[in-house]
């Protein structure tokens, strides 16, 4: 495997961001919405995530942005502030190399470095890629919920995974 760095996001990281989150909108169910975010969007995105000490990665092989994890508070309410919900993403090419769990292991230090207690992942069922990942890291299944989301003219049921940390 080529060389790849896992690092702190940055605005000059926006334009690979947004084409990782434009392109699984378009073409997958691991977003479960349909409207294309602008370059703007992206940037509240980040701005939002970084006002709230959320953790949002890239992954970086020869000077570009080859996939992304964050992870946010899982619910608003006060209660839940110890759980976060994980969200990870490789650029079509680059999967299969390791990168999305160099992505999810470096993403589990930096919540469990920062105090938090779970994290989960909300994981549309058929996704066994993703499913596979969080399940080598040592998420177990926590619950399922058919039918609750609906993308590309079909119902999709949702896979929760956790995994406690530290």
């Amino acid at each position: 495997m080529r060389m790849v760095l896992i690092r702190d996001a940055h605005r000059r990281d926006l334009t690979g961001l947004l084409q990782i989150r434009n392109h699984a909108i378009v073409h997958s169910t691991a977003t479960w919405t349909d409207e294309t975010e602008t370059l703007n969007d992206c940037s509240q995105w980040l701005a939002e995530r970084r006002a709230a000490n959320d953790a949002v990665l890239v992954a970086e092989a020869h000077g570009a942005v080859v996939g992304y994890a964050a992870y946010t508070r899982w619910r608003p309410k006060p209660g839940y502030r110890y759980a976060v919900a994980d969200s990870v993403y490789v650029v079509d090419g680059h999967q299969g190399k390791g990168i999305g769990k160099m992505l999810l292991v470096e993403l589990i230090a930096c919540a469990t470095t920062a105090g938090k207690h779970v994290m989960i992942a909300d994981i549309e069922s058929t996704n066994a890629v993703s499913i596979n990942l969080h399940r080598s890291l040592g998420f177990a299944p926590a619950g399922a919920l058919p039918q609750i989301g609906r993308k590309f003219d079909r119902w999709l049921d949702l896979s929760i995974l956790a995994l406690p940390l530290g």
